[in-house]
């Protein structure tokens, strides 16, 4: 357990034995509702049951299983474990603000949700956000896709290169995602989102090409609430740039109206496109937070 130990604790891990057989993807691949695997196989090999989602393939339902225990699952096979997770972490500078810094959040709730999808025989990959100045894609693939439990180590060497600096251009970084994509999987986006680029645009691109979307909002307290007041330099931690400012009761309700639209917009969206939104503070307990996610609702 000591190469787990930065990211994920032995407690940690239990919390998230008990959650990855409720983790679905829902991924549109080479059938309805299924995951297509690369790998046929002459047989369909039982692997596991996991929770019964909307959506899913009644003839797959363990009936006898719902029986005895009056919960519903479904049978998952060995041909179909070739689904993939991508866990697209936004690098920009301002993850790096907080105590907990949010991109430390961000790496341990990747590395959560890395780990349920490696534990059950899936494949994960991270993916970070980067500036697209000069020609550059906006998209860094921190290492290569890996596969079942022995790729979690080189899951969390990945998860600790994807640094915060400078500026990320979020929504460029989406669409290239989903052109590089051969097939769709689960798109886990892991940002505060305070990004001024099309992000539910590109978004929408991604849903329609048949990702499974889930954001992962990660801010601080005093972005929620902010509790100063007189006069300040605030400086863009992505661009350097600097401006004097008032904090008085006007500048701050303007600031929360504003914060409240955008987390607003992103939960619009999630509910349009049937995708999962979480929104997670710094200060608050993980386990709660991969909870939501594995339930696939809206905060």
């Amino acid at each position: 357990m000591t190469e787990l130990s930065n990211l994920l604790d032995p407690e940690f891990v239990r919390e998230l034995e008990a959650l990855r057989r409720r983790l679905a993807i829902r991924a549109r691949s080479g059938a309805a509702g299924e995951h297509a695997a690369r790998r046929k196989g002459s047989s369909a090999e039982f692997q596991e049951h996991r929770g019964y989602v909307p959506g899913d393939d009644l003839r797959r339902v363990d009936w006898l299983a719902f029986a005895r225990t009056g919960e519903p699952v479904v049978k998952l096979f060995r041909a179909e474990e070739d689904a993939i997770v991508r866990l697209l972490v936004d690098g920009s500078a301002s993850l790096d603000y907080g105590d907990p810094p949010k991109i430390e959040v961000a790496r341990r709730l990747a590395a959560a949700i890395g780990y349920m999808a490696l534990a059950g025989s899936q494949r994960a990959e991270v993916l970070v956000a980067r500036s697209a100045a000069e020609g550059t894609s906006g998209l860094a693939r921190a290492g290569v896709p890996r596969r079942g439990r022995g790729g979690l180590a080189g899951l969390l060497r990945d998860l600790e290169g994807a640094a915060p600096e400078g500026a990320a251009d979020l929504a460029r970084a989406i669409e290239q995602l989903v052109l590089r994509s051969r097939r769709p999987g689960m798109l886990v986006v892991l940002s505060d989102f305070f990004d001024a680029g099309p992000v539910t645009e590109a978004l929408t691109r991604a849903h329609a090409a048949g990702h499974d979307v889930t954001l992962l909002q990660i801010v601080t307290r005093d972005e929620i609430e902010p509790g100063f007041e007189g006069d300040f330099t605030l400086v863009d931690a992505e661009t350097g740039a600097s401006v004097d400012v008032t904090m008085d009761t006007n500048a701050i309700e303007a600031y929360v109206l504003r914060f409240a639209g955008l987390v607003e917009e992103l939960r619009a969206w999630a509910r349009r496109h049937g995708a999962g939104y979480v929104r997670a503070t710094t200060d608050e307990a993980l386990e709660g937070v991969i909870r939501r996610f594995v339930a696939r609702g809206v905060d």
